[in-house]
């Protein structure tokens, strides 16, 4: 659902592929950006100091751009030239929708944001069962809490959608889910592969 209260609610933006990867709010992401098209999204974004669109590329492609439509709003940190590309940092700030594409190189995305909705209660269960998982993995609960950038509960669960051992299909539906819907689909999942791995 887009905000319609919202100022900046339309956007015209670069879009950044991500390969088998999403970025979720409140979370961040260290890539190398080796693609043409890619690295003239990251100068383009550098230049006009806008933020990026990162979008998780599709499956198989599809028609082009081959990328999922919903994405995130991304402030890029760290930008250093190196060998074979660019050393990107990027910081999450808000799920975003694109509505239609400007093929480039680079893609431009014409986007809304896209409000996260309140997760109510939801989000106890979904970080009780991320304390869980990571009673069981004390080596990512170290590495989620060097990647925390917020104090709100919420970060928690992105962080946990983002980095934790699922499928990048997967991993894109939960971006697509509002918060509440999140919450719920995390704190099932981390049980099933608690129980899973529990079990192997």
């Amino acid at each position: 659902m887009t905000d319609p209260n919202d100022a900046l609610s339309h956007l015209l933006l670069p879009a950044l592929p991500l390969r088998d990867v999403c970025l979720f709010p409140e979370a961040s992401l260290a890539i190398l950006v080796t693609d043409p098209a890619a690295i003239k999204a990251v100068e383009m974004a550098e230049r006009s100091r806008l933020p990026l669109l990162a979008l998780a590329e599709k499956d198989g492609g599809g028609p082009p751009p081959g990328l999922h439509t919903v994405g995130t709003l991304a402030a890029m940190v760290k930008n250093e030239r190196g060998p074979g590309g660019r050393r990107v940092e990027l910081d999450g700030l808000r799920r975003a929708q694109a509505l239609s594409f400007v093929l480039g190189p680079p893609v431009i995305a014409e986007a809304v944001l896209l409000a996260d909705g309140d997760p109510g209660d939801d989000w106890g269960g979904a970080v009780e069962a991320l304390a869980r998982y990571l009673h069981a993995h004390p080596e990512l609960r170290a590495f989620l809490d060097g990647q925390r950038r917020s104090k709100e509960p919420m970060s928690w669960v992105n962080l946990a959608c983002q980095h934790l051992p699922i499928a990048a299909t997967a991993r894109q539906r939960l971006l697509e889910a509002d918060a509440r819907e999140r919450c719920l689909k995390i704190s099932r999942g981390l049980d099933a592969l608690l129980r899973k791995e529990q079990s192997a």
